[in-house]
């Protein structure tokens, strides 16, 4: 939740004035029911507010009113007939449920004379009221109109949670409906909540509306099974807070509760365990004091104690599974519908409980960060003047950690620009410390140093890198990491991220670097790691360099941007200005993701500015001497990124395992150089033309990374690599040739030759590469041809050929020419010699990109049927009209075809696919999509489609006229001709795209609807009402059984909403006496005119009958405003329709046309709770269906991206082939 502006601080311990405030409608029931009501309250000794005054209110009694509701312990809401008519009510109501949130005050929810699901579905006379205060909105202008608009969003959604959420006594189903008894039976659990204690939470909960989202979901799920939730992430990312707030929600749905806090301290202390049993104990038993003598018989009474009630229960802090088990054994004892959350730094602490609900808690996005630090800053959700890019700047450190944006804000509060600069400065150099310790407590958790050493070496050189990549090299350095970053990963200190990455916070990255600089704070040479570039420039430049290095990072580059940015530290910092447009820019929504995600950070890097290190300024172009390495014995790990060395290598460190060196200045590597222990070598962006002369053994290299490297023309002589796993030459654009012995790479894995644009051909011995899986050839763009046997790579996995020039020749093979024929020679016909089957690729692809290679029709064969573990196929930017048969990949999860503009029609899919991306396919007309299918896909992205009107299984849209005759005749439109030429505007919810033409019919669900530009519901619907829902009872009419339920809603169009998506067009059918609901949003809606019907008409044939209370509502999105609600049935064998010159009512035989009918059929799969289901084949809005969670914006790299787009953003004259130039454990290694 983003606070409000007027939200105040609460204090630690609260304190209440009033034991209950009465929210209610005076003019409905303020002298019966409320006075009785209050007068029984006074009698029980509990002090309730109530607002006396009948006047006109002016500004003091809403303050009034606010203190009130804040300085109580309980609010009662009594929702009578007339309580949504009033706007101050409402306003009432939005306060307290904001109250509820942030500070656990509890709410008790009265029906009085109100049906519950008029409230949560603003429906019946609250239906009338909104309708009426939306009239109203629709009268304002300007800014006034968009603030009222909001205000009533807010409204909608506090009575729907109050509803969903809070349950409450309703006067028509308790006591019999006698008020006296009424009354007494809220007294008496007015009388039980305050019995009950509430947490404080936090004194700004920013965000936590979106925290505890899922966990209440779980909480709340009515489920008779026990369950447990763990809640795990890092230190400081706010799992106790999002604990008690998820406490205070729920505690009250219990026979008992109990929140045991700061499990991990309190354990250590003496007899801590069985404190935390007896309290416990105390919390269930009702305050009963309880002898435990030791913790085996602590577990003991526990067990006895909670196996006969429906407890909930907290675990705060757990760290060990031994408290665990002390506190609370095993699943099994709980009582059927109790729940037990726990939260943890260590992730896999109990892997052992297989049945747990796991919940991460992330970092808060950029918009819950700026407001969050805002509040603990300035008091108020916006900085001061002035202060903006200060702010900003402490942001970026932060990176969403409410823990370091709490600490950092207050400390902050109250202080000048003066005081502000200063502490970012200090702040650079050393983080701050109260962060640290709490982030230390898991590092200091790690009982082996190896582990400890491990992750040092993690954080300094391999955050970003691939896990498997990182373990063979540390490996060689004797430190375990196959079990040991696991341990990492348990304590949260790192996480694997898209890609098998390794990832950390960057405070965890400060805490760590903090550690190494504590080993020598003054003699940076005796430090394990030099990892701040200054320290590593002064040690090289005095050349104190000891044995105690084991490994050093100096990246020229960076050392110059820092020195230039420590020279003028304050706002007009090009860096900070850099920091403020790309968090601004970074506000919007996320809408995707990119594979070339760079980790950025703007305060780690730099040390104490030392008077040592203000000795050396660091000169433009600095040259070191290789003898400066002399001392570094031990010395395993080094990253030069553009540094110049001069010297013999003789006496240079000859137990490398690692090394990087972008920018390697010379153009052969030395014969001299000791390289023969190395695991990894990386020398991007080098200017070497040949790598080294003759053969050089390296009998353990595994991963050789040449990319980028613009002078290479042809590659080593490999016979003497026999471990090499991975190599990269990417954008070697000089390449001409690779050294046959590349087929002697036996253990070679993944083979990088992307935007070699220079490469002709490939040597054939690379056939022999049997443990080859990944190829990547994109953009190699005279890459003519390929292999003929490249089916003999047997393990090949992955084949990427995008912008290659392999199709271009197939139009040549036929006519003589001795090119070797292409692996798709279908494309012409081949030569009488030459008898190739389309496919020579092998059966074990599961990989392949063919986009952009100007493949037609003909040059693709007519099924992919030899491709059986095929996984992932891209056949995006080529001239093809048409996809073969793929319905038999078994194993196909994602299928791209963007851009295919000839793409008319996608044949069947196979059920396995769980990703469809066709944007920008203009001609396509037809998918065939079973629902199932479409059910079960994770992402389907259809955008500029424009075409796209019919997915066979899904729905259909055409001209009405095409439609039978018998459908038209249901929604009553007998006479379709007088209607004349009219046309009408549909917009699609899921492509955005704009459909202008004759009337048209849209059939999906079985429903048959469609859109008319008229005024107002037809006189034969039999009732009829004006706003946004009706209600009714459905008639008995004897010898005839329903057959369906005929709607009619006219709506005019208002103001366009701001993104020009309408989430929330959507109707919901809901039959009360049987307690089934159905919401139904069409694919298509009706735009432009300034008013418009929709008709719809749906098979109901078993879900109503004589007697039901039904109800009808509709929703539309802030553009449009439903003036009126129709509805009738239809009965078997028999229709209705009106003449036009009578409004008489004709019977005709009909029967519904044979096609998916799922309001009558089967449910299962829109089936969203128990009797409630959703019809869309959008997302509808997600305030009331939540579809799914909504990506997290996160604090890796927000200034690599476009806000609008989310693609990586190139430097002005900065070439494509360079922005992953620093991603060189991605698809390198």
């Amino acid at each position: 939740m983003a606070a409000s502006r007027d939200q105040e601080a609460s204090s630690s311990t609260p304190r209440f004035a009033y034991h209950v405030f009465l929210s209610f409608r005076g003019k409905d029931i303020r002298k019966t029911f409320i006075d009785h009501l209050h007068t029984a309250l006074l009698q029980a000794g509990i002090h309730a507010f109530r607002d006396n005054d009948e006047i006109e209110r002016g500004e003091d009694i809403e303050l009034e009113l606010k203190k009130a509701i804040e300085q109580s312990r309980i609010s009662i809401v009594v929702f009578s007939k007339d309580y949504a008519s009033s706007g101050w009510c409402l306003d009432e109501l939005v306060k307290i449920v904001e109250r509820k949130k942030t500070s656990g005050q509890v709410v008790l929810p009265v029906f009085y004379d109100v049906d519950p699901s008029y409230v949560r579905n603003q429906t019946g006379m609250f239906g009338e009221a909104f309708a009426r205060h939306e009239e109203e909105v629709e009268a304002e202008t300007g800014e006034r109109k968009k603030e009222s608009m909001e205000k009533v969003r807010r409204w909608r959604k506090a009575l729907t949670e109050v509803e969903i959420n809070l349950g409450g006594k309703v006067l028509q189903n308790e006591a019999y409906g006698y008020e006296s008894k009424f009354i007494e039976e809220i007294v008496q659990e007015v009388r039980n909540k305050l019995s009950r204690t509430v947490l404080m939470v936090t004194q700004f909960p920013v965000g936590i509306d979106f925290r505890v989202e899922k966990i209440n979901l779980w909480l709340q799920d009515q489920s008779t099974d026990a369950g447990i939730g763990v809640i795990y992430g890092m230190g400081g990312i706010g799992k106790t807070t999002i604990a008690k707030a998820i406490y205070n929600m729920n505690f009250e749905r219990f026979e008992c509760s109990s929140f045991l806090a700061d499990i991990r301290e309190t354990s250590k202390k003496p007899y801590g365990l069985v404190r935390l049993q007896k309290q416990l104990l105390r919390d269930i038993l009702k305050g009963k004091k309880q002898k435990v003598h030791s913790v085996d018989e602590g577990i003991v009474r526990i067990k006895n104690a909670i196996c006969c009630k429906k407890v909930f229960v907290v675990l705060d802090d757990i760290d060990e599974l031994a408290q665990l088990n002390a506190v609370f054994g095993m699943r099994e004892w709980l009582y059927p519908g109790s729940k037990v959350i726990i939260t943890t730094r260590t992730e896999k602490l109990l892997k052992a409980y297989e049945a747990f609900k796991m919940f991460k808690v992330y970092e808060l996005d950029n918009k819950d960060s700026f407001q969050l630090f805002c509040w603990h800053a300035f008091g108020q959700d916006h900085p001061n003047k002035g202060y903006k890019e200060l702010s900003l700047s402490v942001l970026q450190h932060c990176r969403g950690l409410p823990l370091a944006l709490r600490v950092l804000g207050s400390s902050l509060r109250g202080r000048s620009l003066e005081v502000w600069e200063s502490a970012l400065e200090k702040l650079e150099a050393i983080p701050d410390n109260y962060i640290l310790k709490i982030l230390a407590v898991s590092y200091e958790s790690l009982q082996d140093e190896l582990d400890k050493k491990l992750f040092l070496h993690v954080v300094c050189f391999f955050i970003g890198k691939e896990k498997e990549y990182v373990a063979k090299v540390l490996d060689e350095c004797g430190l375990f990491p196959t079990v040991g970053i696991q341990k990492l990963m348990d304590r949260g200190l790192i996480t694997i991220e898209s890609g098998n990455k390794l990832m950390i916070h960057q405070l965890i990255q400060d805490m760590a670097r903090e550690i190494i600089r504590k080993e020598s704070p003054e003699e940076p040479g005796k430090r394990s790691i030099l990892c701040h570039h200054e320290d590593s420039f002064y040690v090289l430049r005095t050349k104190t360099g000891t044995e105690s290095i084991q490994g050093l990072i100096l990246n020229m580059h960076m050392l110059r941007e820092e020195k230039l940015s420590t020279t003028n530290l304050n706002v007009k910092n090009a860096k900070r200005h850099h920091t403020q447009e790309t968090l601004d820019r970074s506000v919007v929504s996320y809408q995707g993701s990119s594979p070339k995600r760079r980790r950025i950070g703007f305060f780690s890097w730099q040390p104490i500015t030392s008077a040592l290190t203000k000795l050396f300024p660091v000169p433009d172009e600095e040259t070191f001497t290789t003898d400066a390495f002399a001392l570094m014995h031990k010395l395993r790990l080094l990253q030069l990124n553009y540094v110049q060395l001069t010297g013999c290598y003789k006496e240079f460190p000859n137990e490398l395992r690692y090394l990087c060196w972008h920018g390697f200045p010379l153009t052969c590597i030395p014969s001299d150089f000791a390289l023969e222990r190395l695991i990894a070598l990386d020398l991007q962006h080098s200017s070497l033309t040949q790598i080294w002369k003759g053969t050089k053994f390296l009998g353990l290299l595994k991963f050789l990374n040449l990319s980028y490297s613009h002078g290479l023309l042809r590659t080593p002589d490999f016979s003497g690599l026999p471990s090499l796993e991975r190599l990269a030459l990417k954008y070697c654009i000089s390449l001409v040739k690779i050294h046959e012995s590349i087929g002697d790479l036996k253990k070679l894995v993944c083979l990088n030759l992307r935007g070699c644009k220079n490469l002709r051909k490939l040597p054939r011995e690379i056939i022999r590469l049997k443990s080859l899986e990944k190829l990547i050839l994109s953009g190699c763009s005279k890459l003519e041809t390929l292999p003929m046997e490249l089916k003999k790579l047997e393990s090949l996995t992955e084949l990427d050929a995008e912008n290659t020039a392999i199709n271009q020749s197939c139009f040549n093979a036929g006519k003589g020419v001795s090119w070797p024929i292409p692996f798709w020679s279908r494309a012409i016909k081949p030569s009488k010699n030459v008898d190739l089957p389309w496919f020579s690729l092998p059966c074990t692809l599961v990989k392949l990109n063919l986009s952009e290679c100007n493949l037609s029709d003909d040059a693709i064969p007519r099924d992919f049927s030899g491709l059986p573990s095929l996984m992932e196929l891209d056949l995006s930017l080529n001239p093809i009209s048409s996809l073969p048969e793929i319905r038999y990949l078994t194993l196909l999860k994602s299928l791209f075809v963007d851009t295919c503009t000839s793409l008319q029609s996608l044949p069947e899919l196979p059920s396995s696919l769980k990703e469809i991306i066709a944007i920008d396919c203009n001609s396509l007309e037809r998918m065939k999509m079973p629902p199932k299918l479409f059910k079960s896909l994770d992402f389907i992205l259809l955008t500029g489609c424009h075409r796209l009107c019919h997915i066979d299984g899904l729905f259909k849209l055409e001209p009405i006229g095409n439609f039978d005759k018998k459908m038209i005749n249901k929604l009553g439109l007998v006479d379709l001709e007088s209607m004349g030429n009219v046309e009408v505007e549909l917009c699609n919810h899921r492509t955005s795209a704009r459909k202008k033409g004759p009337l048209q019919g849209l059939y999906e669900f079985g429903i048959f609807s469609t859109f008319l530009p008229k005024s107002r519901v037809p006189s034969w619907f039999s009732n009829k009402c004006t706003g946004s829902s009706i209600s009714f009872t459905v008639p008995w009419i004897f010898n005839l059984a329903i057959q369906g339920l005929r709607v009619c809603v006219a709506y005019v169009r208002s103001d366009r909403h701001e993104d020009g998506r309408f989430y929330d067009f959507y109707i919901t059918i809901a039959n009360k006496t049987k307690g089934l609901e159905w919401t139904y949003g069409p694919m298509f809606y009706g735009d432009k005119h300034e008013d418009m019907i929709w008709l719809s008409h749906c098979n109901v044939r078993n879900q109503f009958q004589g007697g039901d209370e039904v109800n009808i509502s509709m929703f539309v999105g802030v553009g449009f405003r439903v003036k009126e609600c129709g509805a009738d049935f239809v009965y078997d064998q028999e229709e209705t329709c009106t003449q036009s010159n009578s409004g008489q009512e004709i019977i005709q035989h009909s029967t519904y046309p044979s096609c998916q009918n799922v309001i009558d059929g089967d449910l299962s799969l829109y089936e969203r709770g128990n009797g409630v289901y959703v019809l869309s084949h959008h997302d509808l809005y997600p305030e009331f269906f939540p579809l799914q969670s909504p990506p997290s914006e996160r604090w890796d790299d927000p200034s690599e991206y476009d806000p609008l787009t989310w693609q990586p953003i190139l430097d002005s004259g900065e070439e494509e082939e360079e922005s992953d130039e620093d991603n060189d454990s991605g698809e390198d290694f």
